[in-house]
């Protein structure tokens, strides 16, 4: 639901990337630049595979879940 502080493997912060990474990535008809995933991880210094895989997996679903009341 929502990105992970540190990689779960290594420790590494992770959740800075995570706004920039989203934005460059998006399609362009979604308001972002429309980047390869690749290059725009290497544009941002992650290089662990561990830590590229914690921003590659992570699916935003906290827009799914918030309309369902706390129980």
């Amino acid at each position: 639901m929502l990105i992970p502080v540190r990689c779960f493997s290594c420790g590494n912060p992770v959740a800075n990337y995570f706004d920039e990474f989203v934005e460059r990535t998006n399609p362009v008809d979604k308001g972002g630049k429309g980047e390869l995933i690749p290059k725009v991880l290497n544009d941002l210094g992650i290089s662990r595979v561990c830590c590229r895989r914690m921003l590659v997996s992570n699916v935003e679903l906290i827009d799914e879940i918030l309309p369902y009341p706390r129980y």
